[in-house]
C-alpha cells in the first residue's frame, strides 16, 4: 500500500518541521525547517540534502510557483514572507504581513499567491508584482486552507473559531461558514475534487470530517491517528493519506460518496508533516530529529 523507499538526512536539522513544498523541474523539496530557522532544500533525484537557507524566524509556509520561478517563505517570527529565485535562492524580495505569517498556497493559472497570517487573515498577492491585491478578513487564525478548481472558492480551517470557513478568493468576502460539530484542532484539510468533498482531520477526537463542499454538511466522520498536520488525496487510487505525530500514516479507501480504514502504516514520533506529489507518484514525510536518529526525508511509494 505504502512502502518505504528511501530515507534522506537532513544533516544537522532540529527542531520542529513545519510545511512542505515542490519545485518539480528541478526535483527538489522545500522543507521550512521552523526549529532550525531555516529552508532546508532536498534533491530528491540525487536523494540528498543539497543546501539550508538559513536566518529565517520560524519559518512555516512553503510554496512555489514555477510560472515566475519564485520560492515563497512565510515566517512566524516576524509575519514577514520573503522570496527567492528557484535557480539559485538569491533572495528577491519581503512582504511585511504584520504577525504569524504561515501557510501559502500558488495559484500559477491565475497568477496569485495566498499567504494565512496574523489573528485572522488571508493577503492575496499579485505573482508578478508581489503586490497584495485582496485581504480577507476570518474569525482567528488560519491554519490549512485549499483552493477549490473548479471556483473562486477557498476552504479555510479556522481552530480557534471551532469553523470552516468558505472564502470568495476574488473579493476576499465570506460566503459561507460552517461549524465543525463539537470536533476541535482542525488542523489538516484536502479537497476531494472528484467526490466534492472537503476533508478536514481534527486531533480533537482524533478524527476525519468529510464534508460536502457545496453545503458543508457534515456527511461522514472516521476514526484516525492521533497528531495529524497533513492529508492528501490520491486520485489516481481513490485514497487518502493521513501523516500523524503519532507515529503513523493512515490510508483510506473511497467508498461510494466517504471513505473506510484501508492500512495503518508505521512511521515514527513526531513524523506528522507531509507531502503527496501526484507527479512523482510519491509521499514524502519529514521526520524530525531525536536522541537517538537525526532528521530526515522518508520516501513512500504507493501500490499497487
Amino acid at each position: 500500500m505504502l512502502q518505504l523507499e528511501a530515507k534522506i538526512p537532513l544533516g544537522d536539522v532540529r527542531g520542529r518541521i513545519d510545511h512542505l513544498a515542490i519545485d518539480l523541474a528541478r526535483q527538489r523539496l522545500l522543507v521550512a525547517a521552523l526549529g532550525h530557522g531555516g529552508l532546508a532544500v532536498v534533491d530528491l533525484k540525487a536523494q540528498r540534502l543539497d543546501r539550508v537557507v538559513g536566518d529565517l524566524p520560524e519559518p512555516q509556509g512553503v510554496g512555489y510557483d514555477p510560472m515566475t520561478d519564485t520560492i515563497y517563505v512565510a515566517n512566524a517570527g516576524d509575519g514577514s514572507l520573503r522570496l527567492f529565485k528557484g535557480a539559485d535562492f538569491s533572495p528577491t524580495g519581503r512582504v511585511n504581513l504584520g504577525s504569524d505569517a504561515d501557510n501559502v498556497r500558488v495559484d500559477s493559472k491565475a497568477g496569485r499567491v495566498i499567504v494565512g497570517h496574523g489573528h485572522g487573515a488571508l493577503a492575496i498577492l499579485d505573482a508578478a508584482s508581489h503586490k497584495i491585491i485582496a485581504s480577507a478578513a476570518l474569525k482567528a487564525h488560519p491554519e490549512s486552507f485549499q483552493l477549490d478548481a473548479g471556483s473562486e472558492w477557498i476552504f479555510v480551517n479556522l481552530p480557534n473559531a471551532h469553523a470552516i470557513d468558505v472564502i470568495d478568493r476574488t473579493t476576499g468576502k465570506e460566503i459561507a461558514s460552517w461549524p465543525t460539530a463539537g470536533r476541535s484542532a482542525n488542523f489538516a484539510m484536502a479537497l476531494d475534487q472528484v467526490r466534492q468533498r472537503v476533508l478536514v482531520a481534527f486531533r480533537r477526537p482524533a478524527e476525519l470530517g468529510v464534508f460536502a463542499a457545496a453545503d458543508g454538511k457534515l456527511v461522514a466522520s472516521l476514526q484516525t491517528c492521533g497528531d495529524i498536520d497533513d492529508v492528501f488525496v490520491d486520485s489516481r487510487r481513490n485514497r487518502v493519506y493521513l501523516s500523524c505525530g503519532q507515529g503513523f500514516v493512515d490510508v483510506l479507501a473511497a467508498d461510494g460518496a466517504t471513505y473506510r480504514p484501508a492500512g495503518r502504516i508505521p512511521t515514527a514520533a513526531g513524523a506528522r508533516t507531509s507531502l503527496f506529489v501526484p507527479e512523482l507518484d510519491r509521499l514524502l514525510l519529514a521526520v524530525p530529529a531525536r536522541e537517538t536518529s537525526g532528521a530526515a526525508i522518508w520516501i513512500y511509494r504507493p501500490s499497487p
